[in-house]
């Protein structure tokens, strides 16, 4: 029951409530992002989200698009804006994905949506991890976030498609505060973002 209806429910309640309560910040760090990312806040990306079907998620744009001599983009440490940076510490580049929550396409607790590129590389049991929603924060985000491998995070993100319920939730968004107020695993080393995944061993 509550995997099937009553988790949407408080998704899309939730999900509006916070939108609302946030709509300051979310205007302030718009236009702040306008500025130095010029005129281009969000990011848009395709992701695969519930049984693999593609949706638009957005976020805050944090890195510009600046590029090398040879049109390639430079280092994740070089693109970072400084208010890109603090916004990413802070998880504040998560909040449009409220409106991910509110249309559907993402709840607010299940496995982080990941590149497309990514599906042909995921072995049976790692494709499991698409029979959900997608979340705004995960189990895995809870127990390591960028600080883990892969192979970490996709036995998280299966662990918690087979034990989904309402106090597993609660105990996620309550360690997801708690580890942004700590500041834990964001980074891992020197990127920003976490290296590409590149597949695993079948089965």
């Amino acid at each position: 029951m509550y995997r099937v209806f009553v988790k949407r429910v408080i998704d899309l309640f939730v999900a509006t409530l916070v939108f609302i309560a946030l709509s300051p910040i979310f205007l302030l760090v718009t236009i702040l992002l306008s500025i130095v990312n010029k005129g281009k806040p969000f990011f848009f990306q395709k992701r695969p989200g519930k049984n693999e079907r593609i949706f638009r998620i957005i976020k805050f744009k944090t890195m510009t698009d600046e590029k090398d001599k040879d049109g390639k983009l430079l280092p994740d440490y070089l693109r970072v804006t400084r208010i890109g940076r603090f916004v990413r510490k802070t998880s504040i580049d998560e909040i449009p994905q409220l409106l991910n929550v509110i249309k559907g396409d993402m709840s607010l607790v299940g496995p982080r949506p990941l590149l497309v590129i990514y599906l042909p590389l995921y072995n049976e049991t790692q494709k499991r991890r698409h029979e959900i929603r997608p979340g705004i924060t995960g189990w895995a985000q809870v127990n390591g976030r960028n600080a883990i491998s892969w192979e970490q995070k996709f036995e998280y993100d299966v662990w918690y498609a087979d034990h989904i319920s309402f106090l597993l939730d609660c105990k996620i968004i309550l360690l997801t505060v708690m580890s942004v107020i700590k500041r834990e695993g964001v980074n891992k080393g020197d990127k920003i973002t976490m290296e590409r995944f590149t597949g695993s061993a079948r089965n």
